[in-house]
């Protein structure tokens, strides 16, 4: 069957959008399983399966006023070049007083998102590893570098990991002598998502969130088509909880890291009911 090539129910023009998603194509630093570079248009597609109602947070997503841009020409670009030109699109929506959908493309690109919003935001990370290195292959935009991107322009104490699980040694090293606030899937597993939660409200305040999701933060076993999958993660109701508990302080959300060719569609099914709840919740507080 033929769907149309953008966000089920996203046909609210540019001006009048509250929110705007856009994808990013591109997997250039990808280090295991390339592909990601196919997710924009593979999650669109997925978000069809769904009906406009969620009986769960009784929002009808027809009645808000969602836009989809389309596809950032950033494919062949470099890393700089790529954070460069999501950056300034970014901006362009932040101007217009609307929120940030982005669906990736590997996890590089939040680096670029980030930089368009002030340095004085907070940042929640839902991630399967700490991505703390400096450089990684010779690139500093690496995707496996974006926490210590985000870092540049975000204080780390208003920077939190949750559901990290894998990192380097010296990469972990770094991120405790930084103070760097991490929640590992385990410790969630042990204590229940709540007591998380709890803990992150107490180091972000009350302050805006910018939340991005690597896909690979969800257990491989709901999400298995992804870049660098790692057994042991969090589950698809433990991120709506997330949602559910920071959505009035959310200002901006991508989904990122899922690569279509590895599964069945269970990835892009899962990205796209996020992103719906995502819009859902934050439309009670825009």
């Amino acid at each position: 069957m033929q769907f149309p090539n953008y966000f089920a129910d996203a046909d609210a023009n540019f001006d009048e959008a509250d929110f705007v998603i856009f994808g990013i194509p591109y997997d250039k630093t990808s280090s295991f399983r390339k592909g990601s570079i196919k997710a924009p248009d593979d999650i669109r597609k997925a978000s069809w399966n769904f009906e406009t109602y969620n009986l769960r947070t009784d929002v009808d997503i027809k009645d808000l006023k969602v836009h989809d841009y389309g596809n950032l020409d950033v494919t062949k670009d470099n890393p700089s070049i790529m954070i460069k030109k999501v950056r300034g699109f970014t901006s362009k929506i932040l101007e217009k007083n609307k929120f940030p959908i982005a669906i990736g493309g590997e996890h590089s690109v939040t680096s670029g998102i980030i930089q368009a919003y002030p340095k004085d935001i907070a940042v929640l990370i839902l991630d399967a590893h700490m991505d703390f290195r400096n450089i990684y292959e010779n690139e500093k935009y690496n995707h496996a570098c974006v926490t210590k991107r985000i870092s540049d322009h975000v204080s780390i104490k208003n920077i939190v990991v949750l559901g990290a699980r894998s990192a380097e040694k010296e990469e972990y090293i770094d991120a405790k002598n930084q103070n760097l606030f991490y929640i590992d899937s385990f410790y969630i597993k042990k204590n229940g998502i709540k007591k998380a939660i709890n803990e992150i409200e107490s180091i972000l305040k009350n302050k805006k969130i910018y939340l991005t999701l690597d896909i690979d933060a969800i257990d491989p076993s709901y999400a298995p088509g992804t870049g660098t999958p790692e057994p042991f993660g969090i589950t698809p109701f433990d991120v709506i909880e997330i949602i559910d508990s920071f959505y009035s302080n959310l200002i901006g959300f991508d989904v990122v890291e899922v690569c279509p060719n590895y599964d069945n569609g269970e990835a892009s099914i899962i990205a796209a009911k996020i992103i719906r709840n995502v819009i859902e919740k934050s439309s009670l507080v825009i």
